[in-house]
């Protein structure tokens, strides 16, 4: 059986030196003036996150998930690493990129943006970013209402998922291991094992 997952006490944190917040229309004016990389970036609450380079593992497992994915749901409707909009608070300020997202309907479609209440399924893979993936991304995610979250935790080889999203909170956080069956609350007779995701040989 899944497990509920709680987050660590993470404790008051240490005041820091106040720092620039960036939004999307400078982001797009500093890209287009040629003053940035911005590509390497995610903006994410008006911080500039620095993307992390894709390892073997996190590439196999994002294949292996949209893979399953596109048998379940329509192929075109299967993204990797597409930008969405989010919560209209949260718009100015993050243009988040997650690592698979599943739509309602064909990406070509959205010309003008993929809305969060268009999005059935998102999934980031998480190596070294497992606690930014669970704290701020998952806030972030539940603000916009996306009603199911899925992080792929690659080290440990688990999924936690995250579902019910409320005043900004999931109120349903759950932890699936290897020998455990997983389905997509939009697809909830399609069903695989969690150890079909991580079926790769360690470093």
């Amino acid at each position: 059986m899944p497990v509920a997952w709680i987050a660590p006490d993470t404790g008051s944190l240490a005041e820091v030196p106040l720092h620039k917040k960036w939004t999307r229309e400078e982001c797009k004016l500093l890209e287009k003036a040629g003053l940035a990389e911005l590509h390497r970036y995610e903006l994410i609450e008006g911080e500039l996150v620095e993307k992390v380079g894709k390892n073997h593992p996190h590439v196999y497992v994002l294949l292996l998930l949209t893979d399953w994915l596109r048998t379940v749901f329509k192929s075109l409707c299967v993204v990797p690493e597409a930008p969405i909009d989010v919560a209209p608070l949260d718009q100015p300020t993050s243009a988040p990129e997650p690592d698979a997202i599943v739509l309602k309907q064909p990406y070509g479609r959205y010309s003008r943006g993929v809305p969060p209440t268009e999005i059935l399924l998102l999934a980031e893979i998480a190596d070294t970013t497992i606690g930014f993936d669970l704290s701020t991304k998952a806030r972030l995610y539940a603000r916009a209402g996306i009603s199911d979250y899925w992080v792929l935790d690659v080290r440990n080889r688990r999924v936690i998922v995250h579902r019910n999203p409320v005043d900004g909170r999931y109120q349903s956080v759950e932890s699936y291991a290897t020998d455990e069956p997983i389905s997509p609350l939009h697809a909830p007779q399609a069903s695989v094992l969690v150890a079909s995701f991580f079926n790769f040989d360690e470093d």
